[in-house]
């Protein structure tokens, strides 16, 4: 295809509606025709990234294979959509005022009045560009709701766009809420006129409304929603509650959402999807034949969102074990020594997943000693993998309150610590130090990894030589590398150069695996993750 097409996403009503699994399905719908898509999301919030934002507020930080620090629904893109997100495909407001303010003070500007018209749209519209290059659809989410204070100068953007390009070249989707009224047993439709109102008022007219609801549209309602939106009936779509997420590209399929995307850009011809494989994953996730119970000893229980690739990595595991997974959230700090074995006893397996700072780090401590001794399954994922080295350090290496750095400066026994160097698969050199920015301290995005060739490790991934992602600043102290191996934990994958532990393993145990990088952030429905499939597969045949 001779030129990138533009899809845009926007959102209206109320926020967290599902545009971000909207704009994946639809971008899986067009990569099921054979088209290569791009999704690009637009976060107007003033942070520069989502890296330091609290877990707590945002949600997950997905971290691309490059190593940027970005939006949750990235997330969603990849796992629906064969594609590798980039720096490219999220920026923020926060981005793009750094870098009109940084051309300012360069005299790029000639000493002109830099404004939001043309400084700040001129470089949304290069980033959006930018992020497009080399698809044949770039489908691009915007933040937010459409009427915020911040979202205007992206929604300025996209009408800008719409207006220079060839009228083939773009569509909108516009999302909004039709919410049902229990008093009065009725549909609203007055948010989405409202909102449909306050987009047309803004220059942008949607090419299809995709209306969020727990029940499926009536007729009427779509009648009416398209007399007072000024659009098809057709171009009306019901995205009501599905079973599962995975059933949306399906639901939007049976509504002909890519067939109208298609007119408007003139792509009527492309060929028909192939969807035996979303087919596949629904059937595989509402028929399940297994049930497993996991035990989630983390931070941030209180938000659904902040464990996202997490949860999805270990439903997928369930879809291609054809189990149905039950995850309970277990918040380390109310974990103590008397009562761990009462609060895990039932589930037939542990994971500790990723964390910063101090709080709950004794109650995942001895919920891995609770897995080890009891040999349940256990996966440490990052910190989780730094939690069964101080363990094992303590109750089996008998090193005395060994601990992180990173919470005890003063520890006799620092088996985890800031490695101030180390050297990348290119042979480059990487350094950080304490006093290094929050960001500038981490090891971020895809690194490779040596996998020891006679390792569990080895045998799931059926390579000796991987690329995962990493989002963290402590490592194991490869001073202490000689005295694990002795104890009996395997340091069975290495940093290229041999220096950083990646991951472990324990000898004469069922499953007790780490990593110091993300598996999850790799993980897609259609294919699951080699360690989180082999994970759930061992635990379903935990009897508890």
């Amino acid at each position: 295809m001779a030129q990138t097409k533009y899809i845009f996403i926007t959102g209206g009503v109320v926020s967290s509606l599902g545009k971000g699994i909207a704009a994946a399905s639809i971008g899986a719908l067009f990569e099921a025709r054979g088209l290569k898509v791009s999704l690009n999301k637009l976060d107007p919030y003033i942070n520069v990234d989502p890296g330091t934002m609290s877990p707590f507020q945002h949600g997950e930080v997905f971290v691309t294979n490059d190593g940027t620090e970005t939006d949750l629904d990235l997330g969603h893109y990849e796992r629906f959509v064969r594609f590798q997100a980039t720096k490219k495909n999220n920026f923020t407001a926060g981005k793009v005022y750094e870098k009109v303010i940084q051309n300012e003070r360069r005299g790029d500007y000639l000493g002109g009045t830099v404004q939001v018209i043309p400084h700040i749209t001129d470089e949304i519209k290069r980033r959006i560009k930018e992020g497009a290059k080399g698809a044949d659809i770039a489908i691009v989410e915007i933040g937010g709701t459409v009427g915020d204070i911040e979202s205007q100068p992206f929604i300025e953007s996209i009408r800008q766009m719409m207006l220079e390009l060839p009228s083939s070249n773009t569509a909108l989707a516009h999302l909004t809420l039709v919410p049902y009224i229990q008093v009065s047993e009725e549909l609203k439709t007055k948010p989405t006129q409202h909102s449909v109102k306050e987009l047309r008022s803004l220059g942008l007219q949607p090419d299809c409304l995709i209306c969020r609801l727990e029940k499926e549209l009536p007729h009427d309602e779509k009648k009416k929603i398209a007399l007072f939106c000024s659009v098809d009936p057709k171009s009306v779509i019901s995205m009501h509650d599905a079973e599962t997420v995975y059933s949306i590209p399906l639901l939007l399929y049976a509504q002909g959402v890519d067939k109208i995307l298609l007119k408007k850009l003139n792509l009527s011809k492309v060929k028909s999807p192939r969807l035996n494989d979303w087919k596949r994953v629904v059937d595989a996730k509402l028929n399940p034949k297994k049930k497993v119970s996991i035990a989630v000893v983390g931070k941030y229980v209180d938000l659904k969102d902040s464990y996202k690739s997490l949860n999805e990595a270990l439903d997928h595991a369930g879809i291609v074990n054809l189990a149905k997974v039950d995850i309970q959230m277990i918040d380390a700090a109310k974990i103590t020594k008397t009562n761990v074995s009462k609060l895990l006893k039932s589930f037939q397996a542990v994971l500790v997943p990723g964390g910063f700072g101090s709080r709950g780090i004794e109650g995942m401590i001895y919920a891995c000693q609770f897995a080890r001794e009891n040999k349940l399954p256990y996966f440490g994922i990052c910190l989780g993998m730094q939690i069964a080295i101080i363990e094992f350090s303590r109750n089996i290496l008998k090193l005395k309150n060994a601990n992180s750095t990173e919470f005890n400066t003063k520890t006799k026994h620092p088996v985890i610590g800031l490695v101030t160097e180390w050297k990348d698969a290119s042979g480059k050199t990487e350094h950080r130090s304490e006093r290094s920015d929050l960001g500038g301290t981490m090891r971020l995005g895809g690194q490779q990894c040596l996998i020891k060739k006679s390792s569990l490790s080895h045998k799931l991934y059926k390579k000796l030589t991987i690329t995962e992602r990493h989002r963290h600043r402590y490592e194991v102290n490869p001073e202490y590398k000689n005295e694990l191996i002795a104890g009996g934990m395997d340091i069975v994958g290495t940093s290229f150069d041999g220096n950083l532990a990646e991951m472990i393993e324990i000898k004469n145990h069922p499953w007790f695996l780490g990593c110091q990088f993300h598996p999850e952030f790799t993980s897609n429905p259609r294919d699951g993750h080699p360690i989180f499939n082999d994970f759930i597969a061992k635990a379903i045949k935990i009897k508890r």
